[in-house]
């Protein structure tokens, strides 16, 4: 992440939106008379670093094209259809892509849509992913992995950083469109799934910045200075303030889906091209026993098929690993 650009002397002006339409999130709950706690974390940080200003609202029509001149980012951390109406959004959208403004999601601004038809599929293909699920619930030990070469975006958790938080696996996730920064390990922990699940990722919208991470769930981790860390990077990054490398990585991901599988699966390194395979080990997610009622063949099945094109285990090497808290045949092994 290199340094500041000549805007940096003026404080990056921020708005947070924890609307919760859906599910109420803990960390975005106010007491009566008080703010949440995320909102008391954000401003601490604002404090604390001196780099952004902050506004708070829990009431998404409070972001108009008026309120958006005076504003150089929005951060959400939100649930369910917001009542932000097509024009409105046109308008947000058109703010991001001529650089203006940029954008930071914190965890459940992929659970999140918007108030319009189309609206599900609009806020998706913004983002980049929406909710499929967190199989790995709060507390659950994890493994952060950095991909590629670290960032400033990623920094404030090393590569093999040890943690327990609740992490979403995602839909209509395309790697073409994203850069990704960090991703579940899926060599360690009670739960380990074949197919990769990003963390953190950034895209370019136009001249304008996204930014989006499923940290943050729990109170532990807005408490954490990692945490803040990551998020006033993130801030001064969509400003503007800051550069950092933000094209797709679709190859690193796919060496990373490949890394997950034979992890997971405890296979010996996969010696063809990742791209060859990639697509199929993402696409397991969608065929997992959790979304077919318990009904595993299709599972079976296409895990049989990839493992079949991984080279034979080496003498002695186990033949079973222990995913998701039970100890798994590796088929035809």
């Amino acid at each position: 992440m290199t340094g500041p650009t000549s805007a940096a002397a003026e404080p990056i002006r921020a708005l947070y939106l924890s609307q919760s339409v859906g599910f109420v999130h803990e960390t975005v709950r106010r007491p009566e008379g008080g703010l949440s706690l995320s909102e008391i974390a954000l401003q601490d940080m604002a404090r604390d670093s001196g780099a952004f200003t902050l506004e708070l609202t829990q009431d998404a029509r409070d972001i108009t094209p008026a309120r958006l001149a005076q504003l150089d980012v929005l951060i959400f951390s939100t649930t369910g259809a917001l009542p932000i109406d097509r024009a409105t959004w046109d308008a947000i959208v058109a703010w991001i892509e001529s650089g203006r403004g940029g954008f930071v999601g914190i965890h459940s601004a992929a659970d999140t849509s918007l108030a319009f038809e189309g609206g599900e599929a609009a806020w998706t293909a913004f983002l980049g992913g929406r909710f499929d699920g967190h199989p790995w619930t709060e507390g659950t030990p994890i493994r952060l992995s950095t991909m590629g070469p670290p960032v400033g975006l990623a920094t404030s958790w090393p590569n093999g950083t040890r943690f327990a938080e609740e992490i979403y696996q995602y839909a209509g996730f395309d790697p073409s469109r994203v850069r990704v920064l960090q991703t579940l390990d899926m060599g360690y922990g009670p739960l380990r799934r074949p197919y990769p699940v990003p963390v953190t990722w950034i895209r370019q919208i136009g001249q304008g910045r996204l930014f989006y991470t499923n940290l943050g769930h729990t109170p532990s981790t807005w408490a954490d200075p990692r945490f803040h860390d990551q998020i006033v990077n993130a801030i001064r990054w969509a400003g503007g303030r800051v550069t950092v490398e933000a094209a797709p990585n679709p190859e690193a991901q796919d060496a990373s889906a490949v890394m997950a599988f034979s992890a997971a699966e405890g296979l010996p390194p996969y010696a063809g091209n990742p791209a060859d395979i990639a697509e199929e080990i993402r696409d397991l997610q969608g065929v997992h026993p959790e979304k077919r009622d318990g009904d595993a063949r299709a599972w079976d099945d296409a895990r049989a098929r990839l493992i079949s094109r991984f080279p034979p285990a080496s003498p002695g090497q186990p033949s079973t690993v222990v995913r998701e808290g039970r100890l798994w045949a590796a088929p035809g092994r």
